[in-house]
């Protein structure tokens, strides 16, 4: 029976509570389990969400979906009090690397809008600025002046692998995505596959679907 409809005198219960944030009860539950929000006083064996922890959810809400924060992070957040204020710091190194990720993504913009103008359709061959291109946003520095085969030979390569021993299978499948960030995952050989790295993802793209319909 859904629990839509059944209200407690001073709260309501988990479908409520999720719903109240467009989220899903089954990441109220996740989040409990990560230590991001305390498991809340129970009636009848079911959970209740009073006042305070409906705001706590809210702020687990702004940390993981609007700030994008891990959850141990935000565990750190949402403990916070007047007394243990380390969240702050929490806080401030997060949004420092968002501001160095947004600058290493401006900058990549950039870049490519720069590589638009490119006139030749055939960059490999064509483009006179190519080995510019290479001497100044890559590795190879004034390498790039010479031969890259030559250049290549001088390089040393890192750690011991000798593709002649063992072989890097060049046909094997690319690493999986996630669906809403695009970030790499393992994918687990047992068990439902998955699609998005974390639950905060998965959760995007639940309110995403929710917002569309």
């Amino acid at each position: 029976m859904s629990n839509g409809g059944m209200n407690e005198p001073d709260g309501v219960l988990i479908g409520q509570a999720a719903a109240l944030f467009g989220l899903a009860p089954s990441t109220l539950r996740w989040w409990e389990s990560q230590r991001v929000l305390p498991e809340p006083p129970r009636v009848n064996g079911r959970r209740v969400y009073t006042e305070p922890e409906l705001r706590r959810i809210g702020l687990a809400y702004l940390c993981c979906v609007t700030g994008a924060m891990p959850l141990d992070q935000a565990s750190v957040v949402t403990a916070g009090t007047s007394r243990n204020q380390h969240w702050r710091a929490t806080v401030q190194d997060h949004a420092e690397l968002i501001e160095k990720r947004i600058a290493e993504l401006r900058s990549a913009q950039a870049y490519l809008r720069h590589l638009l103008l490119c006139p030749d359709d055939d960059i490999v061959n064509e483009c006179p600025d190519l080995d510019d291109e290479l001497r100044n946003h890559t590795p190879l520095g004034p390498a790039a002046t010479e031969s890259l085969v030559a250049a290549a030979q001088r390089t040393p390569t890192r750690g011991r692998r000798d593709e002649t021993i063992t072989p890097r299978d060049e046909n094997a499948a690319p690493q999986p995505r996630c669906a809403v960030c695009a970030s790499p995952f393992t994918r687990s050989p047992r068990g439902r596959r998955r699609t998005y790295c974390s639950r905060a993802c998965q959760q995007r793209h639940y309110r995403q679907n929710a917002n569309r319909g």
